[in-house]
């Protein structure tokens, strides 16, 4: 179609400068007479050359009166200002004019001024009477009697020219929705290039050189240059005005968009500056109150001193004030009991006892439980198609993907590669060598044949016009044959064809447009950095042969493209590419290191578990002792069991969802047995040390009963924990995108799964672990028992005793954080580090950069990275609109652009307006405009496009074919004419037909008189960066709905990569809600399980606190917002409450032997409460949360796949650490100063001798007294 076009132009030129009239004269009559009334050229003298084209006779004698005949010719041509005047012009001449001009209407009949200036330069270039004063003969050539012009200058004046160009220069041609600029003027930028190109000599272009010199009186002394009346494109005058469409300036203002600038006070984003402001208050208020308490403090104490002096006040000698002193910290004990604790831990006890009594009908039913829930795995299915991994199949993209795909078909698929100097940064990659060798590859691509089925590029390509495919690429300005390169002046040749891609068309016969063949362009091509080639392949619905065979080719393309990788390095070159099939491929690699890295985390894990659950109640003095301890001590079968079930509910989960129909990803399969591993081994240590705890007090028991009372203790830790874990995992579901979604569905399921095996079969496993210890025999080999092994080893002296950490959180770190001025530092600073996350907010940006989702070795990262930094042209969007019965006159005004009735707010001329304004709209191009075009095709002046009976369809029309759209079809008659143009093919002498343009744009339903969907092409600005894709896909959203203000249906933007966008717009919002829903299950949980609605809050608060932090560091670690990080948030909300609960439960539910021993002269009350919990768990949070999350999260840091070091371990990492901080350091500071009431512990009741007897340090029950008086 374009190559028609451009044809056509081509022979525009030829016929209008060859179009001259004279008679033959003895000599050259140059033009020696400047004046008016006389000619200067006149008259077809012959050609030059057998295939030239005529050439004019120079001629300088006077204008004559035409004939009648030729005076109507010439005024049906040129208008009525020809009607009573001489002409330079016969009738030959003006049956050419004619025949060009009709050629060239078609390009520029939409804009009414661009045309007739283009008519009334041509026109008075032909039969001006005063010839003379602007045209001047300066070269001729004889040819037998008679003499050939062959160089004139023509004097246009700079007026004219410029409006010339100005009126002409935003036209745009709707076929090719290029500019009709670059046919008639070569893409000139301005109107001396513009005129340049009309005038310069060449094939198939100008037969003589015409110059076009600027107008000067010295220079020219008796010439004038041609300064007649051109009208602007937005001139007053109805008959000549232009739409907004092809002339900028008479374009309506836009109204500016309001949301898209962000809040600012100075350099900070307004929330920024509010919590710091809020921060600076706090603290202020905080410095105020602790001056004011230490000044009442100080004045409390001067008032006592002298109320004593006064009195003579002093202790009677008869007060033992160190028992009173002794029992302070239990003045203010629990003494209620909280009914939902008490049932709790009779469950679990009824539980533990049942398990532990009949361990091994425990241990076989759950194995047949998780291996019936495991006959899921039959229906197992790995979901790798990224559209339903990463889009939610309710979201407005996947609908209107969908819609799109329906009723025009799928969008083409697209092979791109990037050739770029490897030599160093900035070397242009173009030279005739490097030429030569890619012409070599791409001849080799067009013989690929796929291994599978034979399938070659023709037989896949898309093909627009005839059998050539479409190859975007530098080798179609010579047709894809090296053999019209040549070594002397392919340089040149290439700068015209860039200038002029009319001149130069591929086999597809379409222009090239510089900005998808060059990038890294600085002043010219010759200096681009890297080539751009795209093979354009056909599309089809999934499950078809035919896409069967796309995919085929693809994969036979990528092979043989990284062959051609290692032939390009060795040329100082680097390229990079990508398939239609690649990124699909790429996402879903499974790699052999990453399989390592689970078995690696297991083996560490497993490694782990067992030596510090053997530590319990193996020491090193032990095996020193009696070496054959080790032996029956060591509990490195728990610890296999304790990783085995983690696996088993990975495995049961997995089945049971995949029962359900909710495929598997590669996230799920990788990430899980991570997160189950980190969360599952916890509870673990908690349950073996409270055990080995009640070993020590309650060695009477039976195992049974041993096990009933440490389950019933830490069974409610375990219900906590376990709830909010599930509950905060399964919120995850709620996000659309499916990976995610199925991810949160399965952790949830897996983490509850389980708890739920931790709390039976490992309960089983641990009674009858105990009873192969009672009875001596050997870890991990029963069978065999051990005789040197001490029999009553759990009575030793030395079995109970507390560990360094132990003690130091006892004698140092509880007291140190739990001191007045502690606390206010630590407030001060960790709401510092609430201030801190909360302003960084702002800086997470929104996206998921495709190189990140792919390992880290991938082929299509440096590909990604050469489309950011090369390619210069955006990709295209469509504004569809939907069951819109466009053949009523009203739907037709709310659509088209190009004509004088069409509304302001029409569809085509809001998206021009905002073309104006690319910096918020992020569109490039005009749209292609079926409607216009299909109007326009009417037009009876275009004689060879729509014609009946050899005659155009419009040309004796009632009323006339008119910019105003009336009399323009309607109803049945429009549908009828639609599907003639529909149909028509793109000729030179009619480029506006639609087939090869629009016969995907719309749908006709010729039954219901209707247009049940179509579509008007534009194009976005380059888009470098994910902001700039959600900007772009936010815009268009935003532009669809103002357009769908005046279109009477609706209207809706699609882009292929849309789709992947659409969660950007609400996924802030649904941030704050998810997160917001998980705190509140929290608060819900910890109010109903505690009894306390104080104390819930304060974790909440913790929680919280926590993951503001975490959000703060993404934006520290450049992890941004998207919905693989908004489920990690989530499950951070759940983890956090495990390092949270087990402390906040021991503060409420305080061990009253613990308590009772609390440093004398320092705590009571709440602050006796909080140094007992942390003397009772925080060594467990310490090795038995905070080091397995380390240990099962730091094996991610080896990981190939960026995916999993960004949006995994680093935000795991973050969560390890502020967890950890918060919940070891501000969550007893916060509970000392507000925490709620407390409970009697069911397990303390028994007498102070049994409390003693059951405390978790057994060397307390001797001489150790003194330490604890001493701890002041």
């Amino acid at each position: 179609m374009a190559q028609r076009c451009s044809a056509g132009w081509r022979a525009i030129t030829v016929g209008l400068l060859s179009i001259l009239a004279g008679s033959a004269l003895a000599g050259p009559d140059l033009t020696t007479k400047h004046e008016k009334g006389r000619c200067a050229i006149r008259g077809q003298c012959g050609k030059q050359s057998f295939f030239g084209s005529d050439l004019p006779c120079p001629d300088n004698g006077p204008a004559k009166a035409p004939t009648d005949d030729v005076r109507k010719q010439l005024v049906d041509i040129c208008g009525e200002q020809w009607a009573d005047t001489d002409v330079c012009c016969e009738a030959e001449q003006l049956d050419a004019l004619k025949t060009n001009l009709d050629r060239a209407t078609p390009i520029i009949n939409a804009c009414p001024a661009c045309k007739e200036n283009f008519y009334n330069m041509f026109c008075t270039f032909t039969c001006s009477p005063d010839q003379s004063l602007f045209i001047n003969v300066t070269d001729t050539v004889p040819k037998g009697s008679k003499f050939l012009v062959t160089q004139l200058t023509h004097l246009v004046s700079d007026e004219y020219a410029g409006t010339f160009y100005d009126s002409c220069k935003d036209v745009k041609f709707g076929a090719t929705n290029g500019k009709a600029m670059d046919f008639i003027g070569g893409g000139a930028k301005n109107y001396t290039q513009f005129l340049k190109f009309l005038g310069d000599k060449k094939f198939l272009g100008s037969p003589f050189q015409m110059d076009f010199p600027r107008p000067d009186d010295a220079e020219f002394p008796d010439m004038e240059a041609m300064n007649k009346h051109a009208h602007p494109c937005d001139t007053d005058d109805e008959l000549y005005r232009c739409a907004c469409l092809d002339c900028g300036a008479s374009c309506t203002e836009l109204p500016e968009v309001t949301g898209v600038k962000q809040c600012y006070v100075g350099l900070l984003p307004c929330l920024s500056f509010a919590v710091i402001i809020v921060y600076s208050v706090f603290l202020a208020l905080l410095c105020t109150a602790v001056a004011g308490h230490v000044a009442y403090q100080k004045h409390s104490q001067q008032k006592n001193e002298r109320l004593r002096l006064l009195q003579d006040l002093e202790p009677s000698d008869d007060e033992d004030e160190g028992d009173i002193v002794h029992n302070v910290s239990m003045l203010d004990r629990p003494t209620k009991h909280y009914f939902v604790n008490t049932w709790c831990d009779r469950l679990f006890s009824r539980l533990g006892y049942v398990c532990a009594r009949f361990p091994v009908i425990t241990i076989v039913t759950s194995v047949v439980v998780v291996g019936l829930m495991s006959l899921g795995w039959l229906r197992f299915a790995i979901e790798t198609d990224p559209v339903r991994l990463w889009v939610a199949p309710d979201s407005a993209a996947a609908q209107e993907k969908a819609f799109f795909d329906e009723k025009f078909g799928p969008f083409f698929r697209a092979e791109q590669a990037f050739l770029v100097n490897d030599t160093h940064k900035g070397a242009p990659v173009l030279s005739y060598e490097t030429l030569d060798w890619w012409f070599g590859v791409e001849d080799q691509i067009r013989r690929l044949k796929s291994s599978q089925s034979g399938v070659t590029l023709d037989q896949v390509c898309f093909k627009p016009i005839e059998d050539a495919c479409v190859v975007q690429s530098v080798t179609g300005y010579f047709q894809a044959d090296f053999a019209n390169l040549s070594p002397s002046s392919w340089q040149d040749d290439l700068l015209d064809c860039v200038d002029n891609p009319t001149q130069c068309l591929p086999e597809f016969q379409q222009p090239l447009d510089p900005h998808l063949l060059f990038g890294g362009v600085n002043q010219s091509v010759l200096d681009a950095q890297a080539l751009v080639v795209t093979w354009v392949v056909n599309n089809h619905a999934e499950g078809t042969p035919e896409l069967q065979r796309a995919v085929d080719f693809e994969d036979e393309m990528k092979n043989y493209l990284k062959l051609v990788q290692d032939d390009a390095k060795s040329r100082g070159l680097r390229l990079s590419f990508t398939t239609e099939v690649s990124l699909e491929q790429e996402l879903n690699k499974s790699t052999n290191t990453d399989a390592k890295i689970v078995v690696v985390s297991y083996v560490i894990m497993f490694l782990y578990a067992s030596l510090a659950l053997g530590s319990t109640t193996l020491t090193v003095q032990s095996v020193l002792r009696n070496p054959a301890n080790a032996l029956v001590q060591s509990k490195f079968m728990l610890g296999t069991v304790g990783i085995l079930i983690v696996l088993m509910s990975v495995a049961a989960s997995v089945g049971l969802f995949s029962a359900a129909g909710i495929k598997v990803t590669l996230i799920i399969a990788e990430v899980i047995p991570f997160l189950v591993l980190a969360v599952g081994v916890d509870n673990i240590f908690l349950i073996v040390h409270e055990f080995e705890r009640i070993n020590i007090s309650h060695p009477e028991g039976s195992i049974p009963e041993r096990v009933s009372r440490a389950l019933g203790r830490m069974g409610p830790s375990i219900l906590l924990s376990a709830l909010t874990e599930t509950t905060a995992f399964a919120l995850g579901c709620a996000v659309g995108m499916p990976a995610v979604r199925n991810f949160a569905a399965y952790a949830a399921g897996a983490v509850f799964i389980n708890a739920i095996l931790q709390v039976t079969m490992f309960i089983a496993v641990l009674s009858l672990n105990q009873q192969r210890v009672e009875t001596n025999r050997a870890d991990c080999f029963p069978f065999l028992r051990v005789s040197k092994a001490d029999p009553g080893y759990l009575n030793e002296a030395g079995a109970g005793e507390e560990g360094a950490l132990q003690r130091f959180i006892r004698k140092t770190y509880a007291p140190a954080i739990l001191g007045k001025k502690t606390k206010v530092f630590i407030l001060a600073i960790f709401f510092g580090i609430f201030t801190a996350g909360v302003a960084l907010f702002p800086a997470v940006e929104l996206g998921l950069d495709q190189r990140i989702a792919m390992p880290s070795d991938s082929y299509l990262i440096p590909y990604f990275n050469d489309l950011y930094d090369y390619l210069d042209v955006g990709p295209p969007v469509y504004f569809v609109t939907k069951e819109l019965n466009v053949t009523e006159r009203r739907p037709q005004k709310e659509l088209c652009g190009r004509f004088s009735a069409c509304d302001q707010g029409s569809l085509a001329n809001i998206v021009e307006a905002e073309r104006k304004r690319p910096e918020v709209s992020y569109l490039a191009a005009p749209a292609a405009s079926w409607l216009d075009d299909f109007f326009l095709w009417l037009n009876p002046e275009n004689e060879k496009c729509c014609v009946d009976k050899r005659k155009p369809c419009f040309a004796n029309r009632t009323p006339a074919w008119n910019m105003t759209l009336y009399g323009m079809p309607e109803g049945e008659e429009f549908i009828d004419y639609l599907e003639r143009w529909i149909e028509a093919p793109t000729t030179e002498d009619c480029p506006l037909g639609g087939k090869a343009a629009y016969a995907d744009a719309l749908v006709i339903d010729a039954k219901h008189n209707t247009i049940p969907a179509s579509h008007f092409r534009t194009a976005h600005t380059p888009l470098r960066s994910q902001s700039d894709f959600i900007a772009a896909y936010t815009a268009a959203r935003r532009i669809a709905k103002e357009i769908s203000k005046d279109v009477e249906t609706e209207v809706f933007p699609y882009s292929k990569f849309y789709i992947f966008f659409d969660q950007y717009t609400s996924i802030v919002r649904l941030a704050g809600a998810l997160i917001g829903s998980a705190l509140a299950a929290v608060l819900v949980i910890t109010t109903i399980l505690l009894g306390s609605i104080a104390t819930a809050l304060i974790v909440t608060l913790v929680v919280a606190m926590t993951v503001s932090a975490i959000i703060g560091s993404m934006a520290v670690m450049g992890v941004s917002l998207n919905a693989v990080s908004l489920v990690n948030l989530i499950i951070c909300v759940g983890i956090s409450v495990e390092f949270t609960a087990h402390i906040a439960r021991a503060f409420t539910f305080p061990s009253r032997a613990t308590m009772e021993r609390a440093p004398r002269h320092r705590f009571r009350g709440r602050d006796a409460r909080a140094w007992t919990a942390m003397v009772n768990v925080a060594s467990s949070v310490i090795s038995g949360i905070t080091i397995t999350k380390i240990l099962g999260v730091g094996v991610l840091a080896f990981t190939r796949s960026k995916i999993f070091e960004i949006y995994y371990f680093r935000v795991w990492v973050a969560l390890v650490l502020w967890a950890s901080t918060h919940a070891l350091i501000l969550l007893p500071v916060l509970l000392s100063l507000f925490g709620g009431k407390g409970y009697v512990d069911p397990e303390s009741e028994g007498g102070l001798e049994q409390d003693l007897r059951r405390r978790q340090y057994p060397a307390l029950l001797g001489d150790d007294d003194e330490e604890y008086d001493s701890d002041d």
